[in-house]
């Protein structure tokens, strides 16, 4: 075939002259993908009504609204939503369970493309207008493999393998290319950050124990000698500036690459729950092998191995087609790939202008492809543990009726029994725990999500009630409610032999204003908070 810049676009962007041997690594990728986004959408339907409901945290209306007044026409770009219809209650869960029903039928691999379209638009809805409640990177991974993979799928009602149309070359890429930056720019991002834990290697000395939510895995995990978590931080900086590069090597070197990535994510998802962030990138790893290597390992009998190559229905029925849409078909085509190129060269392009910032913040490149997808969330820059924290503290929230006696919220999954052991929970994500792991590590006044929680309890919202694992107060709302800073610690081997206890606890003192609610329904602030150690 002789080349020229048309056929070299063609054999980038077409689908039908992608590779023929990534078809069960893309069967494979596009079920797990709607497995997490189904997790996703499971954990926002017991969630999403306290975090950004009417009645709320942090209220999806109340953002619009300020969004409207200030962004005018634009605010539809600002805000990809479709939340602006309505961000009733209703609406709010009905997008969760739409998603749900829509990520189960990219498992069972009916219409991939549409019900993809619809996860990404459902989650994006979310995403938009949560604020503090989507600020991780976990979500913009999601949401970029998300659309990637709406031109990575194979067309039609019920595709199995897609033989006939193999993934597009570009598509096939770029979500390879987001698993080399999840880790490399992550790599880059702890060196760049100078903090001496990962320089001299003691990064992992407390890891187990600081993260957002540890597991029972994790304190067995902890009590390793220093050598091990020295070797581990050693291995993790190796992996991520390194060895990740064999993804641009032939097939041998990736598929030695995925034999070490993949224990080495196995490990993370073990020691702790990082939602589904740790899911997606195993298997993105899926997406370095190929049918030879795949077919190996599944069963021989497997009907979908029957597949691999385009039957003569198949053959027959792309005849028809090119039959009676022969005028049309070209004209068509020659639209989609044009529309694909842009979209994704916009992302690429965003993408590895976001790299080459790292390494040169002053370097002056064009930006307006970035601009234009960054409320999108789809060609993001990724920066994982680039500073790692020294220290856990806990945030709880406390009620009384005499300002004497405190009795405790119980929270369904951030550490408070010290009794009881740290669960395993990923891929769901609690993200109100979440979020208040995060806020612990400054003061409240950078966090407004605290106190607007404390004011929320105090009249016994139930929407926020139901993100804790049950209400003290069940006959009527304390008449004051305050929020306290606990340092925890994992037990020791003899204290969990002796008291049976997986953590150490102390109260730090007041983390936010004690507040109270007054006869006439006003709410008054009895006590200001002083710094505490960790917010100096």
């Amino acid at each position: 075939m002789k080349w020229n810049p048309s056929s070299a676009l063609r054999w980038l962007l077409d689908s039908e002259r992608g590779p023929s041997d990534r078809l069960l690594p893309r069967w494979f990728f596009l079920r797990a993908l709607g497995l997490i986004y189904f997790s996703a959408f499971f954990s926002l339907v017991f969630q999403i009504r306290g975090l950004i409901g009417p009645n709320g945290i942090l209220p999806a209306a109340e953002y619009l609204q300020a969004v409207a007044r200030v962004m005018g026409q634009s605010r539809y770009w600002f805000a990809p939503t479709v939340l602006w219809f309505s961000s009733s209650s209703h609406m709010l869960v009905a997008i969760c369970w739409i998603g749900m029903a829509a990520s189960l039928l990219v498992v069972l691999n009916l219409w991939p493309r549409a019900t993809l379209g619809i996860c990404f638009i459902c989650f994006l809805s979310f995403v938009s207008v949560a604020r503090d409640f989507s600020g991780y990177q976990s979500d913009g991974m999601l949401l970029e493999a998300g659309f990637i993979a709406l031109f990575f799928a194979p067309p039609g009602l019920r595709p199995r393998l897609g033989s006939a149309r193999p993934p597009s070359r570009i598509s096939l890429f770029l979500l390879q290319w987001e698993w080399f930056r999840i880790y490399f720019e992550s790599g880059v991002a702890k060196i760049a950050s100078g903090d001496p834990q990962w320089r001299h290697l003691t990064a992992m000395d407390e890891y187990y124990q600081n993260g957002p939510l540890p597991t029972w895995i994790g304190w067995y995990a902890q009590h390793l000698p220093h050598w091990f978590h020295a070797a581990s931080a050693g291995a993790t900086l190796g992996i991520e500036l390194g060895l990740v590069w064999l993804m641009f090597l032939p097939r041998r070197w990736r598929i030695i690459c995925f034999f070490i990535v993949t224990p080495f994510e196995l490990s993370i998802i073990l020691t702790a729950n990082y939602t589904f962030l740790n899911y997606l990138v195993l298997v993105l790893g899926f997406l370095l092998l190929d049918d030879r290597f795949l077919s190996w390992l599944v069963p021989k009998r497997w009907p979908i191995l029957n597949s691999l190559q385009p039957s003569s229905a198949q053959q027959l029925e792309n005849r028809k087609l090119s039959g009676w849409r022969e005028t049309l078909r070209p004209h068509w085509k020659a639209i989609r790939l044009a529309i694909t190129g842009v979209l994704l060269g916009c992302v690429f392009y965003s993408t590895t202008a976001q790299l080459l910032w790292m390494f040169s913040p002053s370097l002056m490149i064009p930006v307006s492809p970035f601009e234009v997808l960054e409320p999108f969330r789809i060609a993001n820059r990724y920066g994982l543990f680039a500073y790692m924290t020294r220290g856990r503290y806990e945030i709880e929230f406390q009620g009384s009726n005499d300002g004497q006696t405190w009795v405790a919220y119980p929270f369904q999954f951030k550490p408070q029994d010290v009794a009881k052991p740290p669960g395993i929970y990923a891929p769901y994500q609690p993200r109100f725990d979440w979020n208040l792991w995060f806020a612990s590590l400054g003061t409240w006044r950078a966090s407004s999500i605290v106190p607007r929680t404390e004011e929320l309890l105090l009249t016994g919202d139930t929407d926020v009630l139901a993100l804790f694992a049950g209400n003290p107060f069940p006959s009527a709302p304390p008449r004051q409610i305050r929020a306290v800073l606990w340092q925890y610690h994992f037990s020791t081997v003899e204290e969990k032999r002796q008291k049976r206890i997986w953590w150490r606890r102390e109260l730090l003192g007041l983390y936010a204003p004690v507040i109270e609610r007054t006869p006439d329904g006003s709410i008054n602030v009895l006590e200001w908070p002083t710094p505490l150690a960790n917010q100096e």
